[in-house]
């Protein structure tokens, strides 16, 4: 009955605990399965820059099918650094279709960082060559190191990484949670680390151009994370004309990712890919490009992995929503 009704909050140290890898693979996996089949919908992206210099989004989304509902209220503050904070900040909201009402609330900073992660290692995974070894990744933040544990889960045969910072100083603790897993240096020469590399990985605000395009090479891959919001790029003029490219979702690529900068490429959704609906075969000279823009059925399909877990171990705090 509606006076009976509760709401789920799930906090962030709660979503961690209950967040695994492999599953969120899974999960991010089937939105894009969703996505190319088109049950599952992605309404138009809502990105507004504040005058506190933060900058605010809506990303939803439903599974008609499925019962699936919700949305994800994120965006960046950059001053948070200056408190101590973490700049990206996401809450994501799952609700019942059948009557509008809230099921569950869960922060979703560690969704966002854990899908994109998962979203980048399938672009690796269709688009990078198999025999890759050496990776450049420039950006040293929470992004950077997800894009770069999961590349090297999925390519094992990675075994150099040279990383580039914004104020050209090395970054100790980014180096010493690879150590283990990898040889890794800074790099304060960003074309020649771009030059020497077989992937790219670019996480960073999207300030402007990291580097030149003559210093990316034939057999290039490049993941894309730092283009969310109009203006914003990462990749120097003409890159677009060079590659292959493949997004997660066309529209929503052209309007916000590095696409925006050359919107008539042609381009294949990385969903199709993996539902066969699209074929590519990747010549060793083929220099690929996976604009990563974020899907808001990543965030719901993790969501309800989430919440569906929680139900069952009894984690989290239930609330009265009464109606």
């Amino acid at each position: 009955m509606p006076d009976n009704a509760r709401l789920l909050l799930l906090d962030r140290d709660q979503v961690e605990r209950l967040m695994q890898p492999a599953d969120v693979l899974e999960a991010v996996k089937q939105a894009f399965t969703l996505h190319s089949d088109r049950e599952g919908r992605v309404f138009p992206v809502v990105r507004e820059r504040l005058s506190t210099g933060g900058v605010f989004g809506i990303k939803s989304g439903d599974v008609q099918s499925q019962g699936l509902l919700g949305f994800k209220a994120a965006g960046f503050w950059p001053a948070n650094r200056q408190v101590g904070g973490e700049p990206h900040q996401a809450t994501v909201m799952l609700m019942d279709p059948a009557n509008g009402r809230p099921v569950c609330m869960i922060d979703g900073n560690a969704i966002t960082t854990m899908r994109t992660g998962a979203a980048g290692a399938w672009g690796v995974k269709w688009l990078a060559r198999a025999d890759s070894t050496r990776v450049c990744v420039f950006g040293t933040g929470v992004q950077a190191a997800v894009q770069l544990r999961f590349a090297l889960d999925q390519l094992p045969s990675l075994d150099e990484v040279r990383y580039v910072t914004h104020g050209g100083k090395p970054n100790a603790q980014f180096e010493a949670a690879f150590a283990q897993r990898c040889r890794i240096e800074h790099a304060t020469d960003a074309n020649d680390a771009v030059a020497r590399a077989d992937l790219v990985i670019t996480a960073t605000p999207g300030a402007g151009a990291l580097f030149d395009l003559d210093a990316l090479q034939p057999g290039t891959h490049l993941n894309c994370v730092g283009a969310d919001t109009k203006g914003k790029r990462e990749l120097p003029e003409g890159t677009l004309a060079r590659v292959k490219l493949v997004v997660d979702d066309r529209e929503q690529a052209r309007q916000i990712g590095e696409t925006q900068w050359a919107a008539s490429t042609p381009c294949t959704e990385l969903g199709d890919l993996i539902t066969g609906k699209e074929t590519f075969e990747r010549q060793a000279s083929d220099i690929t490009l996976f604009d990563m823009t974020g899907l808001a059925l990543q965030d719901l399909t993790v969501a309800r992995l989430l919440y569906e877990r929680a139900v069952a171990q009894g984690v989290g705090s239930s609330i009265a929503w009464p109606w």
